[in-house]
């Protein structure tokens, strides 16, 4: 077996890499947001590599790829899954496998207090390929922090060539992080960008799509083709701000974007169909007695009554941001609306709806990837 060390030429969908004792551990935003005002949420979900794979040419037909893992447990609720890493051969599922050990992060939800617990790498590894040249691609758990200390191979590697592909640069929540889909591959930016044939680099992050400073900049100085960005619920769910606040933080969000791209196509995307918080204000919060039960369930705590004073909703908040893009247009023609709604709506919602009530599930997150797919990319401002 020959080892290869893991460098930036050998990932794709990451913005940086922090040297561990390890190894190597790739973040989604870059020291200099990280150090600056950034909450532990969002540093937790920029440590996952949602979208971030290893990715190389060669004629292995064995592959063994060693991490460390971070799993995350919750004091009082159910047994989490170890993650899922995807193997992608010439763009094509070929195999899925899971690393166990690695360190474990117990939090405990009543506190606000969390316990780490190192642990030691573990070994992913993958038989059987094909003995000829070809794309590999291991995709790394969304959900699941992954320091990559190995590669090995029983053939010699070289990075990917350049295919001409656009890049996809999309920022989210943890819709777009990709809560509750099945396995990393599978999120709906990742089936959208395998659809389309794009190179994706996600910026989506659980509970941070909060019109920051910080990832703003990090999508204005990230090299992209095409950018989307998907604004609206972690900003209701938290109740963060007023509409007062709102539109203003929007237009410097795009004003920031544009600093670093001024003519590339920039898709604003409104919230998927939500029906706790159409038109309930947050804060939301999880039903402490189905947690407890081993289920997650969440719901708005607002009155709706309080959108008379600037409070918002998902409704209040696609009308703005519709506006907001209607308004730039004159100067910016390369700057487009989508309707969350169109990607999951009222008609999907009967037969699938949201299993917490906030986020989808793996069939909708599928669903969601191919309607974007063919909403924004086969017709639409990335065609």
């Amino acid at each position: 077996m020959i080892e290869t060390p893991i460098t930036a030429q050998l990932l794709r969908g990451s913005i940086e890499l922090e040297q561990t004792e390890h190894g190597v551990l790739p973040h989604r935003l870059p020291r200099s947001a990280r150090t600056r005002g950034a909450d532990p949420q969002i540093l937790a979900s920029a440590s996952q590599p949602s979208g971030v794979r290893v990715a190389f040419r060669s004629r292995a037909t064995t592959v063994e790829l060693d991490t460390v893992p971070t799993k995350r447990e919750y004091v009082g609720g159910p047994a989490r899954p170890d993650g899922v890493y995807d193997l992608l051969v010439d763009g094509r599922l070929a195999g899925y496998g899971s690393v166990s050990g690695g360190h474990t992060l117990t939090a405990d939800l009543a506190t606000g207090t969390a316990e780490h617990r190192p642990g030691p790498p573990g070994t992913l590894r993958f038989t059987g390929l094909a003995a000829a040249d070809k794309d590999i691609e291991i995709w790394l758990p969304h959900n699941e922090t992954t320091e990559l200390v190995a590669l090995r191979t029983d053939a010699p590697v070289e990075p990917l060539p350049d295919r001409g592909r656009k890049v996809w640069l999309h920022h989210g929540s943890s819709i777009s992080h990709g809560s509750d889909a099945a396995s990393p591959s599978t999120t709906w930016p990742a089936v959208a960008a395998l659809l389309s044939g794009t190179d994706l680099v996600n910026l989506g992050f659980g509970g941070g799509a909060l019109l920051d400073p910080f990832t703003a900049r990090t999508l204005r100085d990230t090299p992209a083709d095409v950018i989307s960005v998907k604004l609206g619920i972690n900003v209701v769910n938290l109740d963060l701000m007023r509409l007062r606040a709102f539109t203003p933080a929007v237009h410097g969000f795009l004003d920031t974007i544009r600093e670093g791209h001024p003519t590339a196509p920039l898709l604003v995307v409104s919230p998927i169909l939500c029906p706790i918080h159409e038109d309930t204000p947050g804060p939301c919060a999880m039903d402490s007695a189905a947690f407890a039960s081993g289920r997650l369930r969440f719901y708005a705590q607002g009155d709706p009554a309080e959108r008379a004073g600037g409070k918002l909703t998902l409704n209040v908040i696609r009308e703005e941001l519709a506006a907001v893009v209607a308004g730039r247009r004159g100067e910016d023609p390369n700057l487009h609306y989508l309707d969350g709604r169109s990607l999951y709506g009222e008609g999907d919602a009967e037969g699938l709806p949201l299993p917490d009530g906030l986020h989808p599930s793996a069939g909708v997150h599928r669903l969601m990837g191919e309607r974007f797919a063919q909403l924004a990319f086969e017709g639409g401002p990335f065609a």
